[in-house]
């Protein structure tokens, strides 16, 4: 996990350091403090000095490019010139908070008159996005005081967003064969992928993956099975099995570094004997997820690299899939072959050799387990048409649509369903120890979910985060420019 970056861009006008000196003390420590806030919420923040003149402004987002920032947060000290910084800041891709706030929280008939000179940028933050909304820069905006109000977390929640954003558009997905035929709800091609978002899919060569095979004598092949009891139980187990499933998660594992990858994905049917590894390895997505890198089953580029870029910011995430409705208990059973986030199990989970009867590769060893209890979100990345964004009579009542679904020269659109749930504590018999599973409750029943989730066109392949985070996901979802569908009791922002 990785703190969101932002850059603090403090605005101010050059008439009041001419005319007016004696201010900029009180004036600079009020930068210092929302600074200092916003590290006290988890954010790296990278400070500016005072903005007043464009190549002021020109400089310090250039600092903020250089630095990486996730986005750039504004804070008007005083009235500030909109033409001095419109410019600068309709030009950079970085996503833009605007923080609208005061150092004093009470302005009424008894104030010192004096205080005006301290809490005017209001008319600043109007001034400037009218110019915004004039050059087609979008931004977003949060209102209230500082100390008074929940202004400062909603500014970090957005930057927790444009972090999850930046990730998503510097996404590297590796595929090990190629997508499962037939399956078409994920399928996006991978230059639509590239310049709707930013996504690069690098394939693996089976020649490449073959060379990073370690020996089966080999020290490391022995430390990996030796290491595997620290967090899994696994009592029993064939050590031929054992040693040729690691052979496989350290050869995956190898490729993920050369690589640089964030994420991958895999098709268990083009994992045979002319693949370059020696078995399917389920076991190396569950841990490459635990490590924080993205993945997804059956070649889904897509979804692996939104798991990827949500483990970014949300070490508690995991690939999954909705398997079957308990209509009886009002919840939903999850599933997948082989693969969860084994941070996110009831205990420790328990490593089993599969049956797998699909192609000629030998019976690899996965982990199960069940998730465990408490707060979640499942969140869905959908493709769709290039004219989703102008609705195509499947929009919901809490659906929030932007004008800009579509990156100029893209072919595709995208929904960003999000659905806050309850994973379910289990007490008593459970009958499916021996599968990765567990179940969820969402707000809505589930009969209306499952209804409400196909027609805001979610795919059979979601992304299960762990807390009380619907709020930060839907911002993501806006700083992308995505149509975003919420499943729940109500709207959320």
């Amino acid at each position: 996990m990785t703190k969101p970056k932002i850059g603090l861009l403090p605005l101010y006008i050059e008439l009041y350091d001419r005319a007016l000196p004696e201010v900029r003390p009180r004036i600079d420590a009020f930068s210092s403090t929302i600074a200092f806030q916003l590290e006290k919420r988890g954010m790296d923040v990278v400070t500016a000095p005072v903005c007043r003149l464009e190549p002021e402004f020109a400089a310090a987002v250039s600092s903020f490019e250089q630095a990486a920032c996730d986005a750039i947060v504004t804070l008007h000290l005083a009235y500030s010139p909109s033409l001095e910084s419109a410019r600068v800041l309709a030009q950079t891709k970085l996503p833009l908070i605007v923080l609208d706030t005061t150092p004093t929280y009470s302005y009424g008939p008894a104030q010192d008159p004096t205080e005006l000179m301290f809490n005017h940028g209001i008319h600043g933050v109007q001034d400037m996005c009218n110019v915004l909304i004039r050059n087609s820069k979008r931004f977003q905006i949060e209102a209230g005081h500082w100390e008074k109000s929940d202004v400062l977390d909603r500014v970090a929640g957005w930057a927790r967003g444009a972090a999850v954003a930046a990730a998503m558009r510097r996404a590297r997905v590796g595929i090990i064969g190629s997508p499962f035929k037939g399956m078409g709800d994920f399928a996006v091609p991978t230059d639509d992928l590239r310049s709707t978002i930013g996504v690069e899919t690098i394939a693996c060569d089976p020649a490449v993956i073959r060379a990073l095979v370690p020996e089966p004598d080999a020290p490391e092949v022995r430390e990996e099975i030796d290491s595997d009891p620290n967090s899994f139980l696994s009592n029993g187990l064939d050590m031929e099995k054992r040693r040729e499933t690691a052979r496989a998660c350290l050869a995956v594992r190898r490729w993920l570094a050369q690589e640089n990858l964030s994420a991958f994905t895999m098709n268990f049917l083009e994992t045979d004997k002319s693949s370059g590894l020696p078995t399917v390895p389920f076991l190396e997505a569950s841990k490459a997820m635990s490590r924080g890198v993205g993945y997804a089953g059956e070649g889904d580029v897509l979804t692996a690299a939104l798991v990827g870029a949500l483990l970014s910011a949300f070490p508690d995430t995991t690939f999954t899939e909705m398997f079957c409705p308990d209509w009886a208990g009002n919840s939903i059973f999850l599933n997948h072959m082989g693969e969860m986030n084994v941070n996110l199990a009831v205990g420790k989970p328990l490593l089993r050799v599969m049956d797998f009867p699909w192609t000629d590769a030998d019976d690899p060893v996965f982990a199960v387990g069940r998730f465990r209890g408490g707060e979640a979100v499942l969140v869905n990345l959908a493709p769709g048409p290039d004219n989703l964004s102008r609705g195509n009579g499947l929009a919901r009542p809490t659906d929030r649509a932007s004008s800009k679904s579509v990156p100029a020269g893209g072919r595709v659109s995208y929904t960003l369903v999000v659905a806050p749930v309850e994973m379910l504590y289990i007490k008593g018999k459970d009958n499916m120890g021996t599968l990765i599973h567990g179940w969820f409750r969402p707000e809505i029943p589930i009969a209306q979910f499952l209804e409400e989730y196909s027609r805001a066109g979610g795919t059979h392949h979601l992304a299960l985060v762990y807390g009380d985070i619907a709020d930060d996901i839907m911002r993501f979802g806006e700083i992308m420019g995505w149509r975003t569908s919420y499943l729940g009791k109500s709207g959320v922002l």
